[in-house]
């Protein structure tokens, strides 16, 4: 009798363990054009609840630096949740080469809005390549466990969701409601619908540039937990989310303004507020947290000018334009032979350089003498050649990792140290990213709750280590173009 008792209080064990082998729910948050240095230069200001909370109960990867070049958000979003990098999970940009044509990365013509009539809604994760987290939580699952996006941007909502999410949720900015596709469903859940007559009192700069974006972003993610009862029906659900209304505020104001400060303050108040609702609705330690930024950002070009640090403008739509005018003249054509220019990217025509006569071979060489005779150019590399090009091998392995060679230009282009794009005619007090430098590149990479230990780490990490570690933790395999590893919490 004693030893009939004693197996099955082991198998009661057994299946306690099994049970507990994964949290009840998952939840992404990343915060877009966040800084590593935002954790510390605002700490002060920052509640106990916030992000306070995941540095001090949770596990800091306090040195996590994005592997690849360009540093922008659909490249960003789809790198955390994929651990691969463009040249394989194909997302090279925000918008890049798709059968020759250039194309938005979430744009996809075969589905039709949701909540819309606009092209905003004609969205779908299909040019991805690869598999996300949840993609892989749902294998795990036999499909069981739900996985949703949440986000003001559409590309930031559909991409880190994946293939085989339920939904993916984005305003439509003309609208100031959210929206998703055909490719989830077919009709708007009554909950989203009654949500949009709370959020359609707002314009399209309230949601993108005051804290009301980190508002309607965090009571979305409530509402698809509340409605959808995501962790409460016994598999592990998964959540991602990305604020994205700090992007937009950084692009237009820069990096050291009160607005920002205000914002990130702003969001910190809301998580703080948001993890309490985790604590109550799915249970303290029972969820499983983390938080990470798509990249950071380069301080403004005229405030480092003022205290003596170079830094400069590159005009990319004026290099396009000086750039033919050369190239015309070099060689007696007026076809235009470059297309585009587009992070630091130069998109040669090779059916214009082919109809010239011209072979696309020396076009190439001297389009990167062209730019390495230009003082803010550090490097112009043929990237059909640039295994063998003089570039230090830090910067060569991120070109490297960041073309694909489908959907990539022809020339690559890295700035001397403090310079960057410019979209307008002149420089502004606003700022942007992309290059692989420590402002762009350096991140935060938090976790907290199931199965996380308390402490941190300097040893370097990656962004694409971020999905090997979360795989890691709830026991999945990881996205099947996964180069990342799993960071050892000690």
């Amino acid at each position: 009798m004693k030893r009939l008792f004693l197996s099955v209080f082991m198998l009661l064990v057994a299946f306690a363990t099994f049970a507990q082998s994964r949290p009840k729910l998952i939840v992404g948050i990343v915060v877009d054009q966040m800084r590593w240095d935002y954790l510390h230069r605002y700490y002060n200001l920052y509640c106990e609840g916030g992000f306070k909370r995941l540095m001090n109960e949770g596990f800091d990867c306090e040195n996590t630096m994005i592997n690849y070049i360009p540093a922008i958000t659909a490249v960003g979003h789809t790198s955390i949740y994929t651990g691969a990098v463009p040249s394989i999970h194909g997302i090279q940009a925000n918008n890049f080469l798709l059968n020759g044509k250039m194309t938005y990365c979430t744009a996809d013509s075969t589905v039709s809005g949701v909540g819309t009539d606009s092209k905003a809604g004609q969205m779908s994760p299909r040019n991805m390549l690869t598999t996300t987290i949840g993609d892989e939580l749902k294998v795990a699952t036999n499909f069981k466990s739900r996985v949703f996006g949440v986000s003001i941007k559409d590309r930031a909502a559909i991409l880190p969701a994946g293939h085989a999410a339920d939904a993916a949720y984005w305003i439509d900015s003309k609208q100031s409601k959210f929206i998703t596709s055909t490719y989830y469903m077919k009709q708007l859940p009554a909950w989203v619908e009654k949500y949009n007559k709370n959020i359609s009192k707002y314009t399209s700069d309230q949601i993108s540039y005051s804290p009301v974006g980190n508002e309607v972003t965090i009571d979305m993610a409530k509402n698809v937990i509340s409605n959808e009862k995501l962790g409460q029906q016994g598999e592990t659900d998964m959540l991602c989310v990305s604020f994205s209304s700090t992007d937009k505020i950084g692009h237009k104001y820069g990096t050291h303004c009160q607005i920002i400060q205000d914002q990130f303050v702003d969001l910190d108040k809301r998580l703080a507020d948001f993890f309490n609702y985790l604590d109550q609705t799915i249970g303290k330690d029972e969820y499983l947290v983390f938080l990470t930024a798509d990249h950071g950002a380069a301080n403004n070009i005229l405030m480092n000018q003022k205290h003596g640090i170079p830094a400069g403008g590159f005009f990319y739509k004026q290099e396009l334009k000086d750039l033919n005018t050369y190239l015309q003249k070099k060689y007696n054509t007026t076809a235009n032979l470059a297309r585009y220019i587009m992070s630091y990217n130069v998109v040669l025509d090779h059916d214009a350089i082919a109809k010239a006569g011209l072979k696309l071979r020396t076009v190439k060489n001297d389009v990167v003498k062209y730019f390495q005779d230009k003082e803010y150019v550090a490097y112009a590399v043929n990237m059909d050649r640039v295994e063998s090009a003089t570039v230090p091998s830090y910067i060569k392995e991120k070109m490297i990792n960041g073309y694909c060679r489908k959907r990539n230009g022809d020339i690559q282009l890295i700035m001397q140290p403090g310079w960057y794009e410019i979209y307008g005619d002149k420089i502004d007090e606003g700022t942007t990213h992309g290059a692989w430098n420590p402002y762009d590149a350096h991140i935060p990479f938090l976790m907290m709750g199931w199965g996380v230990k308390h402490g941190k780490t300097n040893h370097p990490t990656y962004i694409t280590d971020i999905a090997a570690t979360i795989c890691n933790l709830v026991h999945i395999q990881m996205p099947n173009g996964c180069i990342g590893n799993a960071v050892e919490m000690k």
